[in-house]
């Protein structure tokens, strides 16, 4: 499930005995030797909270923290915004493609020269150099969004079919970054809980699927500007809306306060 920077928080240290999350919190050290289903559980655990997907498990819920402060938004936004805003400038492929391209490598670079965590900005400019040179070698610049369009109809497809054998998404992510089991599949008095998940997975679901509904059309006319729009409109603003309405139902209730 997607997408955060900004001010990153206490910077990282090169090596030491934990490992930083995206927010700038330290994180528990890995086992020396993790092997098997815990090695799996462990680095599924740790990508989800870089995804900013730890946000759910908070007694608040900040969306700064969800995606990663300004600079991950700027980092998020901005390649597609100056891929826009060119191309309507010029009407051509290429002044978009380039200034796009430089924006996402910029990000790379000023990453590394402060030496923060890089993985939001390469996982960005991974997927701006897919759309560059899909839209070059095709000579159409709405194939620069095509990417996207098949990620959301992979993450629509992956969290349907795990849904229905019985694993909703949001549920697994919960019970990894808590470094639980999965009884509540099973277990009747955690029936409610399982709920919760299955209905927070539909949001997902339903993010994803809005997503398309209103982007293919758009891809499929052309509609180069307008499609940006929308993706820009659609990308974290949405995101981070899901993300928060996935926190309020998750999140559990606090215990009375003993009298």
């Amino acid at each position: 499930m997607t997408a955060g920077p900004g001010d990153q928080g206490p910077e990282r240290p090169a090596s030491g005995p934990r490992d930083w999350d995206d927010d700038g919190a330290a994180q528990p050290a890995p086992a020396e030797h993790p092997n098997g289903e815990d090695a799996v559980a462990a680095a599924a655990a740790a990508a989800t909270r870089r995804s900013g997907m730890s946000q759910i498990l908070g007694e608040d819920f900040s969306v700064a923290g969800a995606v990663g402060g300004v600079r991950g938004l700027v980092e998020a936004v901005a390649p597609g915004l100056v891929f826009v805003v060119v191309f309507i400038a010029t009407g051509a492929l290429v002044p978009p493609l380039v200034a796009s391209l430089a924006v996402a490598v910029l990000a790379m670079i000023v990453r590394l020269a402060q030496r923060t965590a890089v993985t939001q900005a390469a996982g960005g400019l991974v997927g701006v150099l897919i759309g560059v040179v899909w839209a070059w070698r095709s000579g159409a610049a709405e194939n620069y969004f095509a990417m996207g369009l098949w990620t959301n109809a992979a993450y629509a497809v992956a969290l349907l079919v795990a849904l229905v054998a019985g694993w909703p998404a949001v549920g697994v992510v919960v019970s990894l970054l808590k470094g639980e089991g999965f009884a509540w599949r099973k277990d009747p008095a955690l029936l409610a809980r399982r709920r919760r998940f299955v209905i927070a997975t539909w949001l997902w679901i339903g993010m994803f699927l809005l997503r398309l509904a209103v982007q293919v059309p758009l891809y499929l006319d052309a509609s180069v500007a307008w499609l940006g729009t929308a993706r820009i409109v659609m990308g974290v603003p949405l995101w981070a809306l899901t993300l928060w309405a996935t926190w309020v139902l998750v999140r559990e209730p606090r215990a009375p306060a003993a009298r």
